[in-house]
């Protein structure tokens, strides 16, 4: 039963991924296995990859926590593959409805993280009020465009991994904000499509992804063991500040042509909700529901390490 739930935490992880403005770190903090993602990330260190290169295989599975890795791994592969399309359509038909739920969904879940400051000081104030600026100024930041070669897809992998680990920067919105979001999601439908020409390409990207990993998993896990509170302060301002980005309604100033030729947002303001009707009561409910989702969530994992 712990191997499914893991399973479904990695699913929950990889849809949360595949949406520009939602991070994998959130849900992967909000169900209770952040900390020991990032150990196992750090576990691939020089004193591991010795143990390989001696030829003990198991030794050096078992340092990096291989059994957690490989479900959660499964079920973060599962979702990106198949919700990249469902949720390109749903961007693409019910934009609003779909902001609105993980609004509430990051409202909820901001709540549950600052509830892990076990003791607060003016440092603390200061890195939660610094993350909620930097991540407000992020997401607010016009596109740049990284080209679509072998180095730009790879330096594209390994600055989008380490938002993907970090909650409330999302690192879909970074692939946005490089120019790469449709570049990449779209590989991936072609793959899963039967054609593998675009093979080479995703794996530069999962090798850029790998090395961001290694790279900044380690220094997360030594900055949270030394400096908790003041990085549970950071990371809870990362994700307020994020809702800047998840707010549904908004008013493109500029658009950009893609890869494809098709028409994205370029440069957005929040605005109003245009009328109260129909539509905003929809949207309304569902980031309502999005809020109990992860409170709702966050009780019966509780409930679980109670009776555990």
């Amino acid at each position: 039963m712990n191997w499914i739930l893991l399973y479904l935490k990695g699913i929950a992880m990889g849809a949360a991924d595949v949406v520009p403005g939602v991070s994998g770190g959130t849900i992967a903090f909000i169900t209770g296995i952040y900390e020991r993602l990032l150990a196992a990330i750090s576990g691939v260190n020089i004193h591991s990859l010795k143990l390989l290169f001696k030829g003990k295989i198991m030794a050096f599975l078992e340092a990096i926590d291989y059994k957690f890795l490989l479900v959660l791994m499964a079920g973060i592969l599962t979702a990106i593959v198949s919700l990249a399309k469902l949720i390109t359509y749903l961007l693409e038909h019910h934009e609003v409805h779909l902001w609105s739920f993980f609004f509430g969904l990051i409202i909820a879940s901001s709540i549950l993280v600052i509830k892990e400051i076990k003791k607060w000081n003016v440092w603390v104030v200061v890195m939660l009020v610094l993350g909620t600026a930097m991540a407000w100024y992020l997401t607010s930041m016009q596109q740049i465009h990284v080209p679509d070669t072998y180095l730009g897809t790879f330096f594209s992998g390994f600055v989008a991994i380490i938002a993907m680990i970090l909650p409330g920067i999302s690192g879909s919105y970074i692939l946005v904000m490089l120019g790469q979001y449709s570049h990449i999601i779209g590989m991936i439908s072609t793959l899963t499509g039967g054609d593998f020409s675009v093979l080479p390409s995703l794996i530069v990207f999962a090798l850029g992804c790998i090395s961001g990993l290694l790279f900044f998993a380690c220094i997360l896990q030594w900055l949270l063991k030394h400096y908790h509170d003041v990085v549970v302060a950071a990371l809870c301002g990362f994700m307020i500040g994020s809702l800047n980005k998840v707010w549904p309604w908004k008013l493109t100033l500029e658009t950009y042509l893609d890869s494809h030729g098709v028409a994205k947002p370029l440069i957005q303001e929040n605005i109003a909700p245009p009328a109260y009707d129909n539509h905003f009561f929809i949207a309304l409910a569902l980031a309502l529901g999005g809020l109990l989702f992860v409170l709702l969530l966050d009780k019966a994992g509780a409930k679980m390490k109670a009776s555990a």
